[in-house]
């Protein structure tokens, strides 16, 4: 005769048998209906009267009951070990502290009773079912890394299914005694629990550690290969486990048709019966943010995370030493790139162990941008360690062992890709690590361009971005087209924006909804208004309000008495030089020799002040946007066209009012004197600058006016011609000054394209050539700059709006002292001048040395820090306002008001100075907090340029390509290097594990030099492998080809001849 359990076995057998015919997933509402008939029984009443015995007697000092465990076996509870967390009630579903004060202790104890019954029921029934470990693991949704090394999204399955160690530790269990001495643990942290919820969070931490303990003696190798992919509190397999409801104190409710539940609902409706653990710490408050600041236990700055290894976060160290290191999603808690954030220094031992300081910036190349391109189809769990866990060390054990479990990967002829001595060091410079406790400000939008892929059987959509910096996000089904559901794979190839609403604490994904559909993925429109968006580019039409405010009877003539008021240059020579296809004209130039032999030199620069009067809406517009954007195809512009165009710009024959600076300077650029004022000029002619170089050139030619632009008849053409000489000449001069004094300039190659006037696509691209018509404009900019900061310095020491930048960091830029000292490059960073001189004298005068010295250039880039927008009542040592580049004491930004707002606050500080215009109505708190954000919106505004032109050129290859050049290798890593493609100045990184004719490859590194050994498959099976080195300054062959990936490009190194090396 069969026991009572094995007849309960049976029955659950069958049971479950019947559910799996009716679905491929159990139903947890008929479990749920069965157990609370189980629990109806008269056993279990009996059940719980003995326990109301045991509460009360051990509220009176007594022992524990043995009774209870007497019923424990009677009734066959199944009592499985469970997970300490579920004692951290945190869902009013289930109980909590809170709920003792209204509910008798009969029916908490029933609650209770009632979770671990379900638990084990449904845990019985899984494995008489026979699911195996494959299927369970198909229907969780882990936080992994995914293909395109991202974030994998999706609701946590459900309560009962554990991690796949624990679930097979469960199997293995198999004695009575074991159940029920967990039970009775439980019983007695249950008890306390109703004493003190106080002691239960301790109780919970206690049975945490034994678990853990036990686990690792039993199943050493599982609990080393999740040491390895788990590294945080809160990315555990807790992170697949149900969701507590965002509104605790609400009840259960069964799921409607009209209502469509956010992923956190979708667990109400399972039942809510079992809590889960918060993934990001909860933020401190304002008051503990600003205590722990002034005291030093904090620190501010801005969040950088690395886009080639997103798991990696920086924010400044304070002592401006090495960046102070975020490891993982779990740290950043939620902060986006970008955000400002208060930050806590975890201790010591969670410290990051690093091999140089360009790692400590997040140079290092990414395990995890890499894993997808391994030929094993393998995914692994990637967690980063809190503030809770002790972080292991990248370079010590973990990481080694991640890196020789990659070397493995195979090639086609089934030989080790990589050697596996190209394992880390542990040997290094020692990195502070932290957690964001508080965000500041979200500077961060919050909105990305990604791809809807459809999940079944959930309320949402999963929301994944092309930044995978970025979380991938749960999307509501209602927020999707209305057909997505039934025709998905419709919108596969489709570009959204998506916006994120709410990134719970105990939630993996942020949650969001659609904002646009931009339309099809590779197409250049769609992909550009993606890219605004996400990097917070107002693009709209300017409002009737913005408009209002500009003269309203056009054409627009100055009134006379505005005239009486400036110095009247419209009889000067006067002519802008710009780029050919330039619309917003803010810069002239004049010269004229004086009888003495000296020049009057002027630089007059559209007065848009005299339009955008302060505060009022267009005002207020202008300095939200801060500056105009420009792409390869059009200008974003921070005004209305009106006054950028026409109004503004400095266009020829017409009268326009502009600001002037105007000196006596000698031939040798000594300048005498100097006036500021505003003024009323007529420019000539708009020259190119083509026109101007075609001029420099030729300097004896007489130019026919066919040859130019059409020109004021005044000024012909030999005085304009004389007038460039001139200023040439000056600049030449000033720029020899210049650089003796002390001045860096890092030029950086730079993309420009050819267009179709109608579809506006690229025909060609070239290489941008900076010649002499670009520096003789540029001297003088300079000049009028510097000239304008120590005007309004002087004039308003606490309300100065100036730029400043910071020298290079110094760590960084010794370590490239030693790596140039090993290279055999004689480079002199002692001063801005020295490395100057440098890098035009140490990198030869052969056909490469261009190349080389564009590479020497990127190297040198690293340590260098951004210049800063600042107001001067706010940094008290004067010596930190310096330019480090132009080794200038004080500079600012004045030649650019119609698409720089900071040139627009300067004009306003000049007229004030001069008794032309009104005060500045601005704090000293004002300017500074307007100076960030100006800062902000140029960074935003340069990486949407950069991404403009990436764009284009993706474009451009799919059209043209593959493309072959030689390239320049600029950095090795130990799985890849870095290239610059010569013939096209762009930058790519090339893998190792891509190259599909290689046999090996080697990482070998001495001191800062580091190199990689490439061993090739020889097209001729007789001949032995060829052998390849690649180190910084290597040239090779590459092709450029167009990826999978709509308009992105990569670069495959070509396989070398025999007879090269």
């Amino acid at each position: 005769m069969d026991s009572p359990r094995q007849a309960k076995k049976a029955n659950l057998r069958r049971d479950a048998k019947r559910n799996q015919n009716q679905s491929s997933t159990p139903s947890q509402k008929d479990a749920y209906a069965r157990l609370l008939s189980q629990h109806r029984s008269s056993k279990f009443t009996l059940y719980l009267e003995e326990y109301a015995k045991h509460l009360s007697s051990q509220q009176e000092g007594n022992g524990f009951n043995p009774v209870l465990q007497t019923h424990n076996d009677r009734l066959n509870i199944a009592q499985p070990k469970r997970d300490p967390m579920l004692i951290d009630f945190t869902d009013s579903s289930d109980f909590s502290p809170s709920s003792l004060k209204t509910k008798g202790e009969e029916s908490l104890v029933s609650l209770y009773m009632e979770k671990l019954s379900a638990r084990g029921a449904q845990q019985e029934c899984e494995r008489k079912q026979g699911v195996s470990e494959r299927q369970r693991r198909g229907q969780r949704r882990d936080t992994a890394t995914s293909q395109d090394g991202d974030i994998e999204s999706g609701e946590e399955i459900g309560p009962s299914r554990l991690s796949g160690a624990k679930r097979h530790q469960k199997q293995q269990r198999k004695k009575e005694d074991s159940n029920r001495s967990v039970a009775s643990k439980e019983a007695e942290a249950l008890a306390e629990l109703s004493q003190s919820p106080a002691k239960a969070g301790a109780k919970a931490q206690e049975q945490d550690q034994m678990k853990k303990s036990k686990n690792k003696a039993e199943h050493p190798e599982e609990e080393q290969n999740r040491d390895r992919k788990v590294k945080s509190n809160g990315a555990d397999a807790q992170a697949s486990r149900t969701k507590p409801p965002h509104n605790k104190d609400k009840k259960l409710q069964p799921p409607t048709a009209s209502k469509v539940n956010s992923p956190a609902d979708k667990n109400k409706n399972k039942g809510g019966r079992k809590p889960k653990k918060q993934v990001f710490e909860s933020y401190r408050s304002f008051e503990e943010v600003s205590h722990g600041l002034k005291r030093g236990e904090l620190h501010q700055g801005q969040l950088r995370i690395n886009p080639k290894k997103y798991t990696e976060g920086f924010i400044p160290s304070p002592d401006d030493t090495r960046d102070i290191f975020l490891d993982g999603i779990v740290a950043r808690n939620r902060a986006l790139n970008g955000d400002i954030v208060v930050v806590q220094i975890l201790p010591r031992e969670q410290w990051k162990v690093v091999k140089s300081d360009t790692d400590c910036e997040g140079a290092s190349e990414s395990e995890t941008q890499t894993d997808h391109l391994q030929q094993t189809p393998q995914r692994k769990t990637t967690r980063a360690p809190s503030a809770g866990v002790t972080a292991k060390d990248p370079s010590g054990e973990v990481d080694e062992l991640v890196s020789k479990c990659q070397s493995t990967s195979i090639s086609d002829a089934g030989r080790p890709l990589e050697d596996p001595s190209t394992s880390q060091s542990n040997e290094g410079i020692l990195q502070k690590t932290a957690k964001v406790v508080y965000i500041v400000e979200k500077k961060h939008s919050r909105a990305v361009t990604g791809f809807l892929k459809f999940l079944p059987d959930k309320p949402f959509a999963m929301f994944s971005p092309v930044d995978h910096r970025v979380p991938r996000i749960n999307v509501p089904l209602t927020f999707c087209p209305q057909d997505f559901s039934s025709r998905p794979a419709d919108y596969a190839s489709t570009l959204f924006i998506c916006q994120i609403t709410d990134w719970a604490a105990d939630s993996n994904f942020a949650e969001g909804q659609l904002v646009k559909s931009l339309g099809q993925a590779g197409e250049i429109e769609p992909e550009t208004e993606g890219i605004l968006t996400e990097y917070d580019v107002d693009f709209s039409e300017f409002s009737d309000e913005v408009l209002d405010c500009l003269p309203k009877n056009l054409p627009w003539t100055i009134p006379p008495e505005e005239i009486r008021k400036r110095r009247d240059l419209r009889e000067e020579c006067i002519f802008t030089i710009d780029p050919a296809t330039a619309r917003d004209l803010d810069d002239a130039l004049s010269c004229k020799q004086l009888p003495d032999g000296n020049f009057e030199v002027g630089v007059h620069i559209a007065d848009v002040s005299y339009f955008v009067e302060q505060d009022n809406t267009l005002d207020a517009v202008a300095s939200q946007r801060a500056t105009s954007v420009y792409l390869v195809q059009k200008v974003i512009p921070m005004l209305p066209r009106l006054l950028c165009e026409e109004l503004c710009s400095l266009n020829p024959l017409s009268d326009r009012l502009t600001f002037s600076v105007i000196w006596k300077i000698t031939p040798e650029g000594k300048i005498l004197s100097e006036w500021f004022g505003r003024s009323v000029i007529r420019s000539c002619v708009k020259l190119s600058y083509d026109h101007a170089q075609s001029m420099i050139e030729a300097p004896e030619k007489l130019f026919s006016p066919d040859e130019l632009p059409p020109m004021d008849p005044v000024h012909p053409v030999d005085e304009i011609h004389q007038a460039v000489l001139n200023l040439h000449s000056i600049a030449r001069n000033l720029r020899a000054q210049r650089f003796s004094g002390g001045a860096l300039r890092l030029d950086q190659l730079k993309l420009s394209f050819t267009l179709d006037k109608e579809t506006m696509m690229p025909q060609g691209c070239y290489i941008y050539q900076y010649r002499d018509s670009n520096k003789l404009v540029e001297e003088f900019m300079l000049l009028a700059n510097i000239a304008t900061a120590h005007h309004i310095h002087r004039k308003f020491p606490e309300l100065a709006l100036l730029r400043r930048h910071p020298p290079p960091k110094v760590k960084m830029l010794d370590e490239l002292q030693e790596l140039c000292s090993q290279l055999g490059i004689d480079v002199d960073f002692s001063s801005a001048g020295a490395l100057h001189k440098s890098l035009n004298t140490v990198v030869g005068h052969d056909e490469y040395s261009s190349a080389r010295k564009e590479v020497l250039t990127h190297m040198c880039s690293r340590p260098m820090q951004m210049a800063l927008y600042f107001c001067s009542g706010v940094l008290k040592e004067e010596e930190h306002f310096k330019h480090y580049a132009l080794n200038v004491p004080l500079y600012t930004h004045f030649t650019s008001p119609i698409r720089r707002y900071p040139d627009i606050i300067v004009h306003r500080l000049l007229a004030s100075s001069l008794k032309c215009g009104p005060h500045l109505s601005l704090s000293t708190e004002e300017v500074e907090k307007l100076a960030s954000h100006c800062n902000n919106k140029k960074t935003m505004s340069k990486r949407v340029h950069e991404f403009s032109s990436d764009l284009f050129f993706g474009v451009f290859v799919k059209e043209c390509g593959p493309l072959d050049s030689e390239a320049m290798v600029m950095g090795v890593l130990d799985k890849s290097f870095d290239v610059l493609v010569l013939q096209y100045g762009v930058q790519k990184r090339i893998y190792c594990k891509l190259l599909a004719d290689l046999v090996s490859f080697h990482h070998h590194k001495v001191g800062k030099k580091a190199e990689l050994r490439l061993v090739w498959k020889s097209e001729d099976p007789e001949s032995p492998p060829v052998e390849q080195t690649i180190s910084i300054f290597s040239l090779v062959e590459v092709q450029l080809r167009t990826d999978a990936s709509p308009l992105k490009y990569s670069a495959v190194l070509k396989r070398p001849e025999s007879g090269e090396s």
